[in-house]
């Protein structure tokens, strides 16, 4: 604006000196050379000024874009801080549960390994007292032990039985009835009667047709004096035949084949309120 005033002032004089008086050459070139000047520099003035103006849109332009980018990362910032608070808040909840639970399952576990202790103490004392009162008949091929918390009391076939008979001969009977003795007073305690043979071949038995019936037939003569002569219940026992299949040793010498012609009365506890505990 300076520049423009300046430059109508210049050329009012110059007219102002034409009408007064006439210029030399040279002061009229100087004039010429200046007012050329003048409007140079006017023109270059316009162009900065719309560089600028253009420069003041661009930066306008940028603000509204950082405006916006900033409301959007301050939204998605809210929203992070709202899903961290109930993360956070979930996260307490769920722990406090897993306590909780982590909590009842140890008291759980203190249950069961009690009631397997007391479990494991029966039956050590059950074996102990079996011991005690078959001990006349250890001599015979009578042996009782413990596996995996069952008491086994295993009788030879030559205990109980003829060669390939399955009549209870009078030692075998006298044997059970030791046995009955004990059971009786355990009636929290099951019975299973296994018959198990050798792996020869049945001959000469009539309708006995091989080791599984002589197994069965075995056992099943056992479970009948027990329950018929001794009484007792006839829920607390069963009777299986293994025939050959679950022998005591591998061999086919006389003596492997007498151990593993047995019959096998398995003693467990009844653990009813353990299967509670683990349902």
């Amino acid at each position: 604006m300076k520049k423009l005033t300046l430059l109508l002032t210049v050329i009012t004089a110059l007219f102002s000196l034409n009408a007064c008086t006439v210029l030399s050459k040279k002061n009229y070139n100087a004039l010429i050379a200046q007012r050329d000047s003048l409007s140079s520099g006017w023109n270059q003035a316009q162009i900065n000024i719309e560089n600028l103006e253009l420069t003041v849109e661009r930066l306008k332009a940028d603000t509204s874009r950082l405006s916006s980018r900033l409301r959007d990362l301050q939204a998605k910032y809210n929203g992070l801080d709202s899903n961290y608070s109930a993360l956070l808040k979930n996260s307490s909840s769920e722990i406090n549960r897993l306590a909780e639970d982590l909590k009842k399952r140890e008291a759980r576990l203190t249950e069961v390994e009690e009631i397997l202790r007391k479990r494991d103490e029966a039956t050590q004392a059950l074996k102990d007292k079996l011991q005690k009162a078959l001990l006349g008949f250890q001599q015979s091929g009578l042996s009782v032990d413990i596996r995996n918390g069952k008491v086994y009391v295993s009788l030879t076939d030559k205990l109980l039985f003829d060669t390939g008979s399955i009549i209870i001969d009078d030692k075998g009977q006298q044997a059970l009835k030791e046995l009955a003795k004990v059971l009786k007073t355990q009636p929290e305690i099951n019975i299973s009667v296994e018959g198990h043979t050798d792996n020869q071949r049945v001959n000469n038995l009539g309708q006995i047709k091989d080791n599984w019936d002589l197994s069965v037939l075995r056992a099943t003569s056992v479970v009948r004096y027990l329950t018929d002569i001794e009484k007792i219940e006839n829920t607390r026992i069963t009777a299986t035949g293994k025939g050959e299949f679950q022998p005591l040793a591998e061999g086919n010498t006389p003596e492997v084949r007498s151990r593993n012609r047995r019959i096998e009365i398995v003693l467990s506890p009844k653990l009813d309120e353990l299967y509670q505990l683990i349902k």
